[in-house]
Protein backbone atom coordinates (compact mmCIF):
# COMPACT_ATOMS: atom_id res chain seq x y z
CA UNK A 1 0.00 0.00 0.00
CA UNK A 2 1.05 3.67 -0.52
CA UNK A 3 0.54 5.68 3.05
CA UNK A 4 1.08 8.82 3.00
CA UNK A 5 2.34 10.51 6.68
CA UNK A 6 2.38 13.78 8.24
CA UNK A 7 4.09 13.77 11.43
CA UNK A 8 6.29 11.39 10.31
CA UNK A 9 9.70 13.24 12.30
CA UNK A 10 7.53 13.00 15.71
CA UNK A 11 7.59 10.42 18.09
CA UNK A 12 4.81 8.39 17.15
CA UNK A 13 5.43 8.87 13.35
CA UNK A 14 8.84 8.30 12.85
CA UNK A 15 8.13 4.73 14.76
CA UNK A 16 5.01 4.10 12.30
CA UNK A 17 6.90 5.02 8.82
CA UNK A 18 9.54 2.49 10.13
CA UNK A 19 7.26 -0.24 11.38
CA UNK A 20 5.32 0.36 7.45
CA UNK A 21 8.89 0.10 5.49
CA UNK A 22 9.76 -3.10 7.33
CA UNK A 23 6.24 -4.26 6.07
CA UNK A 24 6.64 -3.43 2.68
CA UNK A 25 4.06 -0.62 2.72
CA UNK A 26 5.41 2.29 0.72
CA UNK A 27 5.26 4.90 3.42
CA UNK A 28 5.50 8.68 1.80
CA UNK A 29 6.47 11.80 4.58
CA UNK A 30 4.18 14.60 4.09
CA UNK A 31 6.87 17.50 4.79
CA UNK A 32 7.22 20.92 4.63
CA UNK A 33 10.64 20.51 3.30
CA UNK A 34 10.77 17.94 0.38
CA UNK A 35 13.36 16.21 -0.96
CA UNK A 36 13.44 15.34 -5.13
CA UNK A 37 13.00 11.91 -4.09
CA UNK A 38 9.68 9.84 -4.34
CA UNK A 39 9.59 9.07 -0.43
CA UNK A 40 8.21 12.76 0.48
CA UNK A 41 5.59 15.02 -0.34
CA UNK A 42 6.09 18.84 0.03
CA UNK A 43 3.29 20.82 1.38
CA UNK A 44 2.94 24.02 2.97
CA UNK A 45 -0.06 23.80 5.36
CA UNK A 46 -0.67 27.29 7.14
CA UNK A 47 -0.42 28.81 3.83
CA UNK A 48 -3.05 26.02 2.54
CA UNK A 49 -0.72 24.99 -0.75
CA UNK A 50 -0.26 21.67 -2.10
CA UNK A 51 -0.29 19.71 -5.44
CA UNK A 52 -2.99 17.25 -5.23
CA UNK A 53 -2.10 15.18 -7.82
CA UNK A 54 1.25 13.72 -5.25
CA UNK A 55 -1.88 12.65 -3.35
CA UNK A 56 -3.95 10.95 -6.08
CA UNK A 57 -4.44 7.20 -5.74
CA UNK A 58 -2.67 6.68 -1.89
CA UNK A 59 -4.23 3.81 -0.28
CA UNK A 60 -4.47 6.10 2.86
CA UNK A 61 -3.35 9.33 4.54
CA UNK A 62 -2.41 9.12 8.11
CA UNK A 63 -2.57 12.85 9.56
CA UNK A 64 -0.16 13.24 12.58
CA UNK A 65 0.77 17.07 12.83
CA UNK A 66 -0.07 19.31 15.33
CA UNK A 67 1.67 21.62 17.90
CA UNK A 68 2.70 19.99 21.26
CA UNK A 69 0.69 20.66 24.22
CA UNK A 70 3.67 20.29 26.41
CA UNK A 71 4.77 24.17 27.96
CA UNK A 72 2.64 26.82 30.24
CA UNK A 73 -0.70 27.50 28.19
CA UNK A 74 0.13 31.02 27.12
CA UNK A 75 -2.71 32.88 25.10
CA UNK A 76 0.18 32.76 22.18
CA UNK A 77 0.04 28.87 23.00
CA UNK A 78 -3.68 28.06 22.92
CA UNK A 79 -3.67 29.73 19.43
CA UNK A 80 -1.12 27.76 17.64
CA UNK A 81 -2.66 24.70 19.46
CA UNK A 82 -6.08 25.32 17.77
CA UNK A 83 -4.67 26.44 14.71
CA UNK A 84 -2.83 23.55 14.33
CA UNK A 85 -5.11 21.35 14.99
CA UNK A 86 -8.18 22.91 12.87
CA UNK A 87 -6.24 24.52 10.26
CA UNK A 88 -3.86 22.00 9.08
CA UNK A 89 -7.15 18.83 9.25
CA UNK A 90 -9.66 21.04 7.50
CA UNK A 91 -7.00 22.13 4.95
CA UNK A 92 -5.84 18.04 4.40
CA UNK A 93 -9.30 17.03 4.98
CA UNK A 94 -10.94 19.71 2.01
CA UNK A 95 -7.81 18.48 -0.46
CA UNK A 96 -8.54 14.57 0.25
CA UNK A 97 -12.34 15.17 -0.77
CA UNK A 98 -11.26 17.16 -4.26
CA UNK A 99 -9.10 14.37 -5.36
CA UNK A 100 -10.25 12.44 -8.43
CA UNK A 101 -8.70 9.46 -6.80
CA UNK A 102 -9.31 10.06 -2.99
CA UNK A 103 -7.85 7.76 -0.57
CA UNK A 104 -9.72 5.08 1.01
CA UNK A 105 -9.20 6.25 4.66
CA UNK A 106 -8.23 9.34 6.27
CA UNK A 107 -6.80 8.07 9.93
CA UNK A 108 -6.56 11.47 11.97
CA UNK A 109 -4.84 12.50 15.26
CA UNK A 110 -7.09 12.99 18.17
CA UNK A 111 -6.86 13.01 21.95
CA UNK A 112 -8.78 11.47 25.02
CA UNK A 113 -8.75 15.39 25.79
CA UNK A 114 -11.60 15.27 24.46
CA UNK A 115 -13.60 14.01 26.92
CA UNK A 116 -11.98 16.49 29.58
CA UNK A 117 -11.25 15.18 33.64
CA UNK A 118 -13.79 13.09 34.92
CA UNK A 119 -12.88 11.52 37.59
CA UNK A 120 -13.49 7.69 37.88
CA UNK A 121 -16.02 7.69 35.47
CA UNK A 122 -15.43 5.20 32.70
CA UNK A 123 -15.56 6.38 29.11
CA UNK A 124 -15.78 5.04 25.88
CA UNK A 125 -16.09 6.43 22.07
CA UNK A 126 -19.73 7.11 23.32
CA UNK A 127 -19.20 9.26 25.84
CA UNK A 128 -19.87 12.94 25.60
CA UNK A 129 -17.09 15.19 25.18
CA UNK A 130 -16.20 17.27 28.17
CA UNK A 131 -16.28 21.21 28.58
CA UNK A 132 -12.36 22.48 29.40
CA UNK A 133 -9.49 23.95 26.22
CA UNK A 134 -8.63 20.53 25.43
CA UNK A 135 -12.05 18.96 25.63
CA UNK A 136 -12.93 22.43 22.80
CA UNK A 137 -10.10 21.72 20.82
CA UNK A 138 -10.32 17.95 20.23
CA UNK A 139 -14.05 18.72 19.33
CA UNK A 140 -13.22 20.97 16.69
CA UNK A 141 -9.93 18.90 15.52
CA UNK A 142 -12.40 16.03 15.15
CA UNK A 143 -15.25 17.95 13.19
CA UNK A 144 -12.46 18.90 10.65
CA UNK A 145 -12.55 16.09 9.03
CA UNK A 146 -16.08 16.50 7.87
CA UNK A 147 -15.54 17.03 4.44
CA UNK A 148 -13.20 14.01 3.93
CA UNK A 149 -16.04 11.68 5.90
CA UNK A 150 -18.95 13.68 3.83
CA UNK A 151 -17.29 12.43 0.07
CA UNK A 152 -17.19 8.90 1.32
CA UNK A 153 -13.52 8.69 2.29
CA UNK A 154 -13.67 6.72 5.73
CA UNK A 155 -12.35 8.92 8.80
CA UNK A 156 -10.81 7.53 11.97
CA UNK A 157 -9.96 10.16 14.59
CA UNK A 158 -7.51 8.33 16.77
CA UNK A 159 -8.00 9.57 20.70
CA UNK A 160 -4.66 8.70 22.12
CA UNK A 161 -3.92 8.31 25.59
CA UNK A 162 -0.54 8.49 27.07
CA UNK A 163 2.44 6.93 24.75
CA UNK A 164 4.60 4.93 26.58
CA UNK A 165 7.88 4.74 24.30
CA UNK A 166 11.59 5.85 25.82
CA UNK A 167 12.47 8.18 22.51
CA UNK A 168 9.13 10.76 23.53
CA UNK A 169 6.45 11.29 24.92
CA UNK A 170 5.51 11.58 28.04
CA UNK A 171 7.38 8.81 30.02
CA UNK A 172 10.83 10.25 28.36
CA UNK A 173 9.91 13.42 30.65
CA UNK A 174 10.17 10.95 33.28
CA UNK A 175 12.68 8.70 33.29
CA UNK A 176 15.55 10.89 34.21
CA UNK A 177 14.17 12.63 37.89
CA UNK A 178 12.66 8.68 37.98
CA UNK A 179 16.22 7.44 37.50
CA UNK A 180 17.74 10.07 40.58
CA UNK A 181 14.95 8.79 42.65
CA UNK A 182 12.95 12.12 42.26
CA UNK A 183 9.74 10.68 40.95
CA UNK A 184 6.63 10.85 42.86
CA UNK A 185 3.13 10.88 42.62
CA UNK A 186 0.87 13.94 40.98
CA UNK A 187 -1.15 15.39 43.50
CA UNK A 188 -3.35 12.80 45.47
CA UNK A 189 -1.80 9.93 42.70
CA UNK A 190 -5.71 9.24 42.79
CA UNK A 191 -6.23 10.70 38.90
CA UNK A 192 -6.81 8.15 36.34
CA UNK A 193 -3.75 7.93 33.41
CA UNK A 194 -5.50 6.17 30.10
CA UNK A 195 -2.12 4.85 28.73
CA UNK A 196 -0.66 2.61 25.60
CA UNK A 197 2.51 1.40 24.38
CA UNK A 198 4.15 3.14 21.52
CA UNK A 199 4.20 -1.19 19.84
CA UNK A 200 0.03 -0.96 20.34
CA UNK A 201 0.06 2.81 18.95
CA UNK A 202 1.66 1.76 15.64
CA UNK A 203 -0.36 -1.70 15.02
CA UNK A 204 -3.31 -0.32 16.36
CA UNK A 205 -2.78 2.68 13.73
CA UNK A 206 -2.18 -0.14 11.22
CA UNK A 207 -5.42 -1.84 11.92
CA UNK A 208 -7.27 1.39 11.46
CA UNK A 209 -5.16 1.08 8.03
CA UNK A 210 -6.45 -2.37 7.22
CA UNK A 211 -9.91 -2.87 8.61
CA UNK A 212 -12.47 -1.09 7.08
CA UNK A 213 -14.54 -1.83 10.04
CA UNK A 214 -12.78 0.89 11.67
CA UNK A 215 -14.61 4.33 11.72
CA UNK A 216 -14.88 7.43 13.45
CA UNK A 217 -13.67 8.23 16.90
CA UNK A 218 -11.31 5.28 18.10
CA UNK A 219 -9.70 5.52 21.83
CA UNK A 220 -6.16 4.84 20.97
CA UNK A 221 -5.19 3.15 25.07
CA UNK A 222 -4.53 0.26 26.33
CA UNK A 223 -7.78 -2.05 28.18
CA UNK A 224 -6.59 -1.26 31.78
CA UNK A 225 -5.72 2.25 32.81
CA UNK A 226 -4.39 2.87 35.80
CA UNK A 227 -4.46 6.02 38.42
CA UNK A 228 -0.83 7.85 38.72
CA UNK A 229 -0.21 6.23 42.48
CA UNK A 230 -0.57 3.13 40.75
CA UNK A 231 1.79 4.02 37.11
CA UNK A 232 4.09 5.87 39.46
CA UNK A 233 4.98 2.39 41.50
CA UNK A 234 4.96 0.43 38.59
CA UNK A 235 7.61 3.10 37.23
CA UNK A 236 9.68 2.50 40.21
CA UNK A 237 9.98 -1.33 40.39
CA UNK A 238 10.91 -1.00 36.28
CA UNK A 239 13.73 1.58 37.04
CA UNK A 240 14.72 0.14 40.69
CA UNK A 241 14.00 3.82 41.89
CA UNK A 242 12.61 5.17 45.20
CA UNK A 243 8.79 7.01 44.73
CA UNK A 244 9.15 8.99 47.59
CA UNK A 245 9.15 12.69 46.40
CA UNK A 246 5.54 13.99 45.63
CA UNK A 247 4.91 16.96 43.75
CA UNK A 248 1.66 18.10 45.48
CA UNK A 249 -1.66 19.55 43.56
CA UNK A 250 -0.69 23.04 44.14
CA UNK A 251 3.09 23.22 43.14
CA UNK A 252 1.61 21.39 40.01
CA UNK A 253 -0.82 24.87 39.74
CA UNK A 254 1.57 27.11 40.04
CA UNK A 255 4.26 25.86 38.23
CA UNK A 256 2.25 24.82 35.49
CA UNK A 257 -0.66 26.40 35.46
CA UNK A 258 -4.00 25.34 33.18
CA UNK A 259 -1.85 22.64 31.56
CA UNK A 260 -0.67 21.16 34.59
CA UNK A 261 -4.24 20.81 35.95
CA UNK A 262 -5.56 19.47 32.83
CA UNK A 263 -2.75 17.31 32.14
CA UNK A 264 -0.89 16.15 35.23
CA UNK A 265 -3.98 16.01 37.60
CA UNK A 266 -6.51 15.38 35.47
CA UNK A 267 -8.40 12.10 35.85
CA UNK A 268 -9.68 10.31 32.67
CA UNK A 269 -10.77 6.55 32.23
CA UNK A 270 -10.77 5.88 29.32
CA UNK A 271 -11.36 1.75 27.31
CA UNK A 272 -10.74 0.73 23.96
CA UNK A 273 -13.82 -0.98 23.19
CA UNK A 274 -14.05 0.06 19.63
CA UNK A 275 -10.22 -1.62 18.55
CA UNK A 276 -11.91 -4.80 20.65
CA UNK A 277 -15.00 -4.66 19.23
CA UNK A 278 -12.87 -5.05 15.63
CA UNK A 279 -10.47 -7.56 16.65
CA UNK A 280 -7.59 -5.56 17.39
CA UNK A 281 -5.45 -8.03 19.95
CA UNK A 282 -3.31 -6.01 22.24
CA UNK A 283 0.64 -6.39 22.82
CA UNK A 284 0.55 -5.05 25.91
CA UNK A 285 -2.35 -5.00 28.34
CA UNK A 286 -0.44 -4.60 32.23
CA UNK A 287 1.06 -1.77 32.55
CA UNK A 288 4.58 -2.80 33.98
CA UNK A 289 4.40 -5.60 31.15
CA UNK A 290 4.48 -2.21 28.96
CA UNK A 291 7.10 -0.41 30.40
CA UNK A 292 9.32 -3.19 30.42
CA UNK A 293 9.12 -4.10 26.45
CA UNK A 294 9.56 -0.07 25.70
CA UNK A 295 12.40 0.50 28.13
CA UNK A 296 14.09 -2.18 26.87
CA UNK A 297 14.30 -0.89 23.04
Amino acid sequence: MRIIISGSGGFIGSALVHSLAQMGHQAVRLVRAASSGGEEVGWAPYEQKIDPSLLEGADAIVHLSGESIAGRWTAAKKARIRTSRMQLTGFLSKTVARLNKPPEALICASAIGYYGSRGEEILTEESRPGTDFLAQVTEAWELATTPASEKGIRVVNLRTGVVLGSNGGSLAKMLQPFKFGLGGILGDGQQYMSWISLTDVVAAIQHAIEKKTVTGPVNLVAPNPVTNLEFTKALGRVLRRPTIVPLPGFMIKMLFGEMGQALLLGSTRVTPAKLLETGYEFKHTELEDALRAELAR
